[in-house]
């Protein structure tokens, strides 16, 4: 990599968002890094449920019952980077310079995004590996990306331990 490269790693509370950013470090950086590189860990929250004060049944929504689930999408963001910054950290590859970055949205066009913003050269993301049928269903969020991204992208399958027969 030359100077001053961009890389994205979109992590979520997956293990396989943080298997994607062991191997962007171990792998994909160790052998091409340039100390400017720029490691942008990139997490995305869900977008806020629109709730009115009154729930279906007609009650009020209280204060607390908003504010703890705000506190739950604060935690859940403080924990998802903390376990990003670990797997950063034993990996030792310090030599790279690392960005935290959080957003809120649909999924796939905050990252989408993110990417034209920050202007990355490369997005790395880990994948559910789901099944075509529930793909099919769902969507896959580094399907999108892989097509959509104005940068190439690295879809990364994290193994599956092979059982001995």
């Amino acid at each position: 990599m030359t100077n001053g490269k961009r890389v994205i790693v979109a992590v979520d509370e997956s293990e396989e968002s943080m298997f994607a950013l062991s191997w962007c470090l171990t792998d994909f950086l160790a052998g091409n890094l340039h100390p400017y590189a720029t490691l942008i860990l990139l997490y995305v929250k869900p977008p806020p449920p629109a709730y009115s004060s009154i729930d279906v049944a007609g009650q009020l929504f209280s204060g607390d019952v908003l504010a703890t689930m705000e506190k739950h999408g604060r935690d859940l963001t403080e924990s998802v980077m903390n376990r990003a910054a670990e797997v950063h950290r034993i990996s030792e590859n310090n030599c790279v310079k690392v960005e935290k970055k959080v957003g809120s949205g649909v999924a796939e066009d905050v990252i989408c995004n993110a990417v034209d913003e920050l202007q990355a050269d490369v997005l790395v993301m880990g994948t559910h590996d789901y099944g075509f049928l529930k793909r099919a269903i769902l969507g896959s969020v580094s399907d999108y990306c892989a097509k959509h991204a104005n940068c190439p992208v690295v879809v990364v399958k994290r193994p599956v331990p092979r059982h001995s027969r």
